[in-house]
């Protein structure tokens, strides 16, 4: 299998379509026909490798990319249900390290101090068939699957045969209406149990627990359904008129007090080593429970917090799920390379004696940086005694779902006697500059990371910078891919970013034209070159994106447009911080969302007489589009909009564009938050939400009325 960092476009394109086809099959076996083929860790595999390959190439990304899809489409056989709460999942995390991450990541969002306590509940993930329970006035109305995250297969009778799934609620503080998720599940000796009548019968043995739980539920005749020992633990919630608690751990044990199953392994802690160690707990307990689980989930207890948080493409960014360890293999480092990419960073990749993991030939791992080498964490203590990596060493490869696997551990007492400390070049590989380690301003140590000082003389971060410059968020020429960039640079034609603008120039006056080198003719190159001078002019936000600005990608680009406006704002301000002190830099580090490092890192690009010296030979060619000034006083500022139903006379796009100008805040969903809803024809679910919460609605005539168009 070929790295993500050495695939061209094409084969990235190819891999893609693959990927797009053997993950929707995967999902439509576990989900759809309770039989996968894979385990969870190869299927975890191969939405890592989609994932890094879209985040390098995100001018491919498919339609049916797997990135946006939840499950699979439920089969015609059963009824469907809209889910009126999205049944998303959750992203993993494979490590200790992950999960310190993760709740670093979710305190700075919360804008929350590292040494501030951030409580959140753990609990086992249930390996089994995730169900909707829907009340009304308590009694138990509608049940349905995950299906593909949005819709899912009405099992609402069979549902009722399961004893742990309460027919009327009961107890206190029960809502109006409230839609209880949990996981269906066969315990391990009612598994064995029932293979053995199967046997007994003549009849071929089920192959889990999970497939077996999941094809029970999904039994045309419930009277099959009701035969099986199927179970139920509640744990979460979609839809509901009214939350009785204030946290996560209180809902779920009001869940018990309703009729539910809860799981006796939850608990609620305050300290990231509380939750490993409740991890660790789990993990020792797995093999004597009787349910399969596959790791741990956490999640922010305060529900106000997660409504803060939200969520992220299919995933909530208040919980994780921290996954057990995929299976391990013992193979031999046989060479060491280094990769540079765009911001020059050395990688370094281990090259291994070809070994198979959990059905996988594996011959890379990454080694993530000098220090990792060495074995020595990020406070300079070792990170495993005598764990220091040498080429010959016999070593422990493991695949938890990352794209190259890792190595987790090196047997020393195989190592050779010949064998040599590894350590990383100090000079370029791909262009003698120096490779420095550069200190951190604010903490004072080592980053981890040896870059290269030789910017835009490089030749790995030239070429990786030009594949950046025509990416799909930046200039998306037509025509001119990662492919071209390559050759363009190869053929001495583009070596830099402002090179692609006179390249039409150059070509009338060269001996050997475009249009007979490989790959091009005379109409490819003209429809090339009409591609460039499209892009003469271009949105200000995607020109500071294109620069390919360490820290800077496209969130923080246009945070920086919206807030200067013109590019000749943007270049005032920037040298007016050189020195990281008075005004214009207090400015920039105070935008919301910047920061100190974004912003110390666009200062250093515009000071670098290289980087500059690009930018101005670009602005002799393109004319970045000063943005668009967010109104503050609009009467839709400062508001959350929701637009819903067909709309007739604006896009979607062109909606959401132009309530943002506004000054508004565009949501995809209805809550209690919402301060207006613009309705189209063949509205649904979210104008009848709306008027039930008593949330002001619109159609698109008095939307244009509101705002004045």
């Amino acid at each position: 299998m070929i790295e993500v960092k050495k695939l061209t476009a094409e084969q990235a394109e190819l891999e893609l379509e693959r990927l797009a086809a053997e993950i929707a099959g995967h999902d439509a076996r576990y989900h759809g026909q309770d039989a996968p083929t894979v385990s969870d860790a190869d299927y975890d595999a191969l939405r890592q490798r989609n994932s890094a390959i879209e985040k390098r190439f995100p001018d491919l990304i498919r339609d049916d990319s797997p990135s946006f899809s939840v499950g699979s489409v439920v089969q015609s056989k059963f009824d469907k249900i809209t889910h009126p709460v999205p049944m998303l999942s959750l992203d993993n995390a494979f490590s200790d390290e992950d999960v310190v991450d993760f709740v670093g990541r979710v305190k700075r969002f919360l804008k929350l101090s590292p040494d501030q306590l951030l409580a959140l509940t753990a609990e086992p993930k249930i390996d089994g068939l995730s169900l909707a329970l829907r009340y009304e006035q308590g009694e138990l109305v509608s049940t349905a699957t995950r299906g593909d995250g949005a819709v899912g297969e009405n099992v609402t009778a069979n549902a009722r045969t399961i004893g742990d799934v309460p027919l009327q609620l009961s107890g206190d503080s029960v809502p109006d209406v409230v839609e209880v998720r949990g996981e269906v599940y066969l315990g391990k000796q009612d598994f064995l149990e029932l293979n053995a009548r199967m046997e007994a019968q003549g009849k071929p043995a089920y192959v889990n627990p999970r497939n077996t739980a999941a094809g029970s539920l999904r039994q045309l005749d419930s009277r099959i359904t009701a035969s099986r020992p199927l179970k139920f633990f509640a744990y979460a919630w979609g839809e509901v008129s009214a939350v009785p608690r204030n946290s996560q751990m209180e809902m779920v044990e009001l869940f018990q007090q309703w009729g539910f199953q809860i799981n006796p392994l939850m608990g609620r802690f305050d300290q990231v080593e509380q939750l490993i160690g409740r991890y660790r707990l789990i993990e020792e307990q797995r093999p004597h429970l009787d349910y399969d689980i596959d790791g741990v989930v956490y999640k922010v207890d305060d529900l106000a917090l997660q409504q803060r948080l939200g969520f992220v493409s299919r995933s909530p960014r208040w919980a994780i799920a921290h996954k057990f360890p995929a299976e391990t293999a013992i193979t031999i480092l046989k060479d060491i390379e280094i990769q540079v990419g765009r911001t020059g960073a050395l990688s370094p990749v281990a090259r291994l004696e070809p070994i198979t993991v959990g059905g996988v030939v594996v011959s890379n791992a990454t080694l993530h940086n000098e220090d990792y080498i060495a074995g020595i964490g990020s406070d300079g203590e070792p990170i495993r005694e005598g764990r220091d990596l040498r080429i010959g060493d016999t070593v422990t490869v493991y695949r938890a779902g990352d794209v190259i696997p890792k190595i987790l551990d090196v047997d020393l007492s195989k190592r050779p006697k010949d064998a040599q400390p590894y350590k990383l070049p100090d000079k370029c590989p791909a262009c003698g500059s120096d490779a420095v380690r550069e200190r951190n301003v604010n903490s004072g140590k080592l980053d981890s990371t040896r870059r290269c000082t030789g910017g835009f003389i490089c030749p790995a971060q030239a070429v990786e910078g030009l594949k950046h410059f025509v990416s799909r968020n930046a200039f998306d020429i037509d025509g001119l891919g990662e492919k071209q960039a390559e050759a363009f640079y190869a053929w001495g034609l583009v070596m830099n970013p402002a090179d692609i603008f006179s390249l039409k120039q150059r070509d009338a006056r060269s001996l050997t034209r475009l249009e007979n080198r490989d790959g091009f003719g005379k109409l490819s190159a003209t429809n090339l070159f009409d591609a460039i001078d499209a892009r003469r002019e271009i949105d200000l936000h995607r020109f500071i994106f294109a620069l390919g600005i360490r820290h800077v990608g496209e969130g923080n680009a246009k945070l920086l447009a919206r807030h200067y406006h013109t590019i000749e704002a943007i270049l005032t301000a920037m040298d007016d911080s050189s020195g990281f002190d008075g005004g214009a830099w207090e400015e920039l580090v105070n935008i919301d969302g910047i920061g100190e490092t974004a912003a110390r890192a666009a200062v250093q690009f515009f000071a670098d007489p290289n980087s500059r010296g690009v930018v101005d030979e670009l602005l002799t060619h393109v004319t970045p589009k000063p943005a668009e000034q967010v109104s503050s006083e609009s009467p839709v500022a400062g508001k959350t909009v929701v637009f819903t139903g067909s709309l007739e006379q604006m896009s979607r796009d062109e909606a959401k564009a132009m309530a943002e100008r506004l000054g508004a805040k565009v949501a995809g969903s209805v809550s209690g938050k919402t301060d207006l809803v613009v309705a189209g024809p063949g509205a649904g679910s979210k104008l009848k939400k709306a008027t039930d919460l008593g949330v002001q609605t619109l159609d698109e005539d008095g939307w244009f009325d509101l705002v004045g168009r």
